[in-house]
């Protein structure tokens, strides 16, 4: 992970191939900062001089975001006798676990002229809609595939970029089957196919042979074993060869959708279910086959699914196929807290607004620096225990929820907190998030109190260990001792659900009265 201020990045188990990425990246962008007249041996100094004026945070923030962008569609430069120099555009990889891509719209239209860091096109990750900034200067020729265009795999050819205007109008009829493919490694070459068996003369049949003692039969030689010799030249990540040594499949006979032609763990599970099964049995042909009922035509209407949904659906059946869920539930009264914020947002004078939610991020970063054993993720074999809170908190939008990370949230006060969430909202909205602001978290809220729902259980979201599920506020009615015998108190129902891995039953009981201290006693945050 890289950390600069507020700038936080995780790339989870492709940690290795992306700082490979990011090294190849570096060097590509200094080289499009500079003029193309300045030669190499002055770039060092004039780069130190100009990095001088930022903070470390600022340069780590920008050269990252700008490296990851600059080598993301890993632009190749292509020379043929059909086409001038051109530079194929292929779809980027614009988060860790991203696979395939939506073009939502192009930014530019063909034979425009294409400037460093000018937006290219916006496409729809498996989380979010990003930004796509032209990774090469000149003009675009050609758009290959329009926006619209769903499901676009890693690597596959999306535009032609030229250097020179003249050139653009040899790309009018170019199309992606034109497109030349990525470089792979050499195939070996192939064996002439044998001459094919003489045809059977007719002959009458042999007269039957006498008994004869049995021949020893040959050995039949072993199965070849793949061979999963460290190789330097196949570029594949940690989970990768652990899987491809558990399948038994060879890597050296795979095709990379990683960047920089490393192979990931999607390409490993995608070799295993092409791996042909044994036939089932022949079905019997006196038996009908039953055939479901089919909704007549007309009466449903069938959605294509978005990238966003894909990633919903695969981490959450993920989260309940492999996370051991448990649930705790307790009631919180929040008269005072709710007393509190009143007072505040009376004495904001219009700079701000606190929510209930802007308390619970307080509380709960509070409770997780006083029981940092919740504040942690199984790491097959360690337990990742985190020291400060990121606050993950669930935002409903219209392509699907999204949780945007409230970093260090046990170090910031609650006017910081409403600002950062108010900022995050927004973008989630207009799904304008970054990947860095989404991904990562130690902690998630999730809270439909504001839709009227009392109680609900939420599925833990991966890597992490808890979630808190927040319920509306209700009065009740609770025994007191004074003449009318009870009083009226708002109450607030939370559930925690914890992966029992990590977190014991004991734990997350302490957890729960810890947040719960501080819900019921507001002014403690302060301490």
């Amino acid at each position: 992970s890289f950390s600069g201020g507020s700038f936080k990045l995780s790339y989870y188990n492709e940690y290795k191939s992306y700082l490979r990425m990011l090294r190849s990246a570096s060097r590509s962008l200094v080289r499009r900062a500079m003029p193309r007249t300045v030669s190499r041996t002055s770039l060092r100094p004039a780069v130190s001089a100009g990095l001088r004026t930022f903070s470390t945070g600022q340069v780590l923030k920008r050269a990252t975001a700008r490296a990851v962008m600059a080598t993301a569609s890993q632009p190749c430069r292509f020379l043929s006798g059909n086409y001038p120099a051109h530079f194929r555009i292929d779809m980027p990889a614009l988060s860790p676990t991203m696979e395939s891509g939506t073009i939502v719209s192009w930014a530019v239209n063909e034979g425009d002229e294409l400037g460093d860091g000018d937006l290219l096109a916006q496409i729809e990750t498996d989380k979010a809609t990003m930004d796509f900034e032209t990774p090469e200067v000149g003009y675009l020729a050609k758009i290959i595939l329009p926006a619209g265009t769903s499901d676009v795999k890693l690597g596959t050819p999306v535009c032609i970029i030229v250097e020179n205007q003249e050139d653009i109008a040899a790309f009018a009829d170019y199309t992606a089957e034109a497109a030349p493919a990525a470089a792979a490694p050499a195939a070996a070459p192939t064996a002439p196919p044998p001459p094919p068996p003489p045809a059977p003369s007719a002959a009458p049949p042999p007269p039957p042979a006498p008994p004869a003692s049995p021949a020893p039969v040959a050995a039949s030689p072993p199965s070849p074993v793949p061979d999963f010799a460290p190789d330097s030249r196949i570029l594949a990540s940690p989970m990768a060869r652990t899987l491809a040594a558990r399948k038994g499949i060879d890597l050296s006979k795979l095709a990379s959708s990683g960047p920089d032609g490393v192979i990931r763990a999607a390409d490993i599970e995608a070799a295993a279910a092409a791996t042909p099964a044994a036939a089932p049995p022949a079905a019997d042909s006196s038996v009908l086959p039953v055939t479901p009922s089919l909704q007549p035509d007309g009466s449903f209407t069938e959605i294509p699914l978005t990238g966003m949904r894909k990633a919903i659906a695969k981490r959450l059946t993920q989260s309940k196929q492999e996370v051991p869920h448990y649930y705790l539930t307790i009631d919180i009264a929040i008269d005072d807290l709710l007393g509190v914020r009143s007072k505040l947002n009376a004495a904001a004078d219009g700079e701000y607004k606190l929510s209930v939610t802007d308390f619970l991020i307080k509380a709960c970063s509070k409770a997780l620096v006083d029981v940092p054993e919740a504040n942690s993720q199984w790491a097959e074999t360690s337990i990742k225990q985190f020291h400060n809170a990121d606050i993950s908190v669930a935002v409903a939008t219209d392509s699907g929820l999204i949780t945007p990370i409230v970093f260090t949230a046990n170090k910031k006060g609650l006017q910081q907190i409403n600002t950062d969430m108010n900022d995050l909202k927004e973008k989630a909205v207009s799904g304008k998030l970054q990947p860095h602001e989404f991904q990562g978290g130690t902690f998630t809220i999730s809270n439909l109190g504001m839709m009227g729902i009392d109680h609900f259980t939420a599925v833990i979201n991966p890597p992490q260990s808890c979630i808190l599920a927040v319920g509306s506020p209700a009065k009740k009615l609770v025994p007191a001792d004074n003449e009318k015998g009870f009083n009226v108190q708002t109450t607030m129902s939370v559930s925690l659900s914890c992966d029992h891995r990590v977190v014991d039953g004991a734990v997350g009981a302490k957890w729960l009265a810890k947040l719960k201290s501080y819900l019921e006693n507001p002014l403690k945050m302060l301490l």
